[in-house]
């Protein structure tokens, strides 16, 4: 019998670097048929990236989300969403509202969205601009990308640094301890949903009385 599964070609470093050079492109294609009417900021605008350890919310959850974050942050609020992009979608399709965001990702497709992206990389929590000044956000909604400590220990010092004291976190049902050691944060009951299902059991956890209860 032939034994199929040696000859599936492995992409080299530069292919990939290619590829991923080609994708960043077609995004800034993308980004520029915003002038022509598209929105940029709908979710899927940028699909999600598995490698990056992304996952999507759902329409619904990415809604949800954002609401609370604008009824948090109150009028002229400042938003921060940390590793959670379809978020920050949602909270751009809110043209005009009174509030400003600001997105924190490690994938830097999103700069696309301008002055508002900041690379963040979490192993360097506080790796963070200048013009990003400490306790500067009204609330701060983090996503931290994998369910361990360590990931949530480093995400925990920049969502301190840059809120005012509010906080929403989204993470694993099995991080509920460590959710409470680093930041303070109580589980409410709304269960977020993801666009793919997911196998953990995903929730959200804040710090103020919430509309998520």
């Amino acid at each position: 019998k032939m034994d199929d599964d040696d000859d599936i070609p492995q992409l080299s470093s530069q292919t990939l670097a290619a590829l991923q050079e080609f994708y960043l492109e077609q995004q800034q294609r993308e980004g520029m048929k915003t002038s022509q009417g598209f929105n940029q900021y709908s979710i899927g605008s940028i699909e999600e990236d598995w490698q990056l350890s992304q996952f999507w919310y759902s329409d619904e959850t990415a809604s949800c989300l954002a609401k609370e974050a604008i009824l948090a942050a109150g009028k002229g609020g400042r938003i921060a969403c940390v590793s959670a992009p379809s978020v920050y979608q949602k909270l751009k399709e809110q043209d005009g509202e009174d509030f400003s965001v600001c997105i924190l990702e490690y994938d830097r497709r999103f700069s696309v969205y301008g002055e508002e992206f900041i690379f963040y990389d979490y192993n360097h929590p506080l790796d963070l601009p200048e013009n990003l000044l400490p306790h500067s956000f009204d609330i701060v909604i983090a996503d931290p990308p994998y369910l361990s400590e360590e990931c949530l220990q480093k995400t925990a010092e920049t969502i301190k640094y840059l809120t005012k004291g509010k906080i929403l976190l989204c993470t694993g049902a099995v991080m509920e301890q460590q959710a409470s050691k680093h930041l303070g944060v109580k589980m409410c009951k709304f269960i977020p949903k993801h666009s793919r299902n997911l196998a953990n059991e995903f929730r959200c956890y804040v710090n103020y009385a919430s509309g998520l209860d």
